[in-house]
């Protein structure tokens, strides 16, 4: 069993080590060709990548130095190696964070990020509104609890505080119940309150994301064709190219013809695509540069 289990530990190290490498590299080589070295360690996205890769890097070293240090502190050295190992499963647990990385190729992972960032404004009205319902709810709910009833599920206030937050997100376990009246009345209350504290904010944020989809949409279009219209014009240079080149060295007639019948498509496309580029500019006067 522990030769069956070590060499599936192995298999896995192997396949962890190649895309490691290959995330290193690719990351290696994003920072060598970054115009601000800068501006390239903040963004959030190549944050996440580093907390990505590092904690490999990181086990490397400390899988080295553990029996070091275990003859080195025989006596009082197993609390440490406890916390370091600690340490290193949660560096672990970041590999998850690799997850993110599909962001920079969903454009619904990048919808999501730019409408957090543009709706921070109502997610703290959202938090706020829930702090002041969590406050005002969790007493009434532990005075008609606890002690009209003498029930001890709602020992205290804030043990009611997690009630609070269950009922009005209407999520409710059910580990924390109101039996009496009164308890059962403010937890309607509270119910009530949550479902209209919710949905305010809700509304919001709803139309920002559908607001972001769209700009992000819209901006990956106009990428598109632009890119379109960049091949068209290359192909068409190439093509008078051929075309100059057949005429000096005698080439048959009718060569040229045939190239620019070939290239017309093209050439009529390159003008489409300049047209939808002015226009889609023109309607994307808010647009933001990127979505982290």
């Amino acid at each position: 069993m522990l030769g069956e289990c070590s060499s599936k530990c192995y298999n896995m190290f192997i396949i962890e080590t190649v895309c490691v490498a290959w995330f290193s590299l690719e990351f290696i080589v994003r920072f060598i060709q970054a115009p601000s070295k800068l501006d390239f360690l903040r963004g959030p996205l190549n944050i996440i990548d580093a907390m990505a890769i590092l904690p490999y890097y990181v086990s490397l070293v400390v899988s080295e130095e553990d029996p070091e240090l275990e003859h080195e502190r025989p006596g009082g050295g197993k609390g440490y190696l406890d916390k370091l190992g600690l340490v290193l499963r949660i560096l672990r647990a970041l590999r998850i964070l690799y997850v993110m990385r599909l962001a920079r190729h969903s454009l619904g992972l990048q919808t999501l990020g730019l409408t957090v960032r543009r709706s921070t404004r109502e997610f703290g009205l959202l938090l706020l509104f829930l702090c002041v319902a969590v406050t005002l709810f969790s007493p009434l709910v532990h005075l008609a609890e606890s002690e009209l009833t003498g029930t001890h599920d709602f020992s205290s206030i804030p043990a009611s505080y997690w009630w609070a937050i269950i009922s009005m997100t209407t999520v409710g376990y059910g580990d924390m119940v109101p039996r009496s009246i009164p308890g059962q009345v403010v937890a309607l209350s509270s119910i009530l309150s949550g479902i209209l504290i919710m949905a305010f904010p809700a509304t919001s944020i709803f139309h920002m994301f559908s607001r972001s989809y769209q700009e992000l949409k819209m901006e990956h279009d106009r990428l598109f064709k632009e890119e379109c219209a960049a091949a068209a014009a290359a192909a068409a240079a190439s093509g008078e190219l051929q075309e100059v080149g057949g005429e000096g060295d005698s080439a048959p007639p009718g060569l040229g013809l045939r190239l620019d019948k070939d290239s017309v498509h093209s050439l009529e496309s390159l003008a489409l695509l300049g047209k939808g580029s002015e226009t889609a500019g023109n309607n994307n006067h808010s647009l933001p540069a990127a979505a982290f």
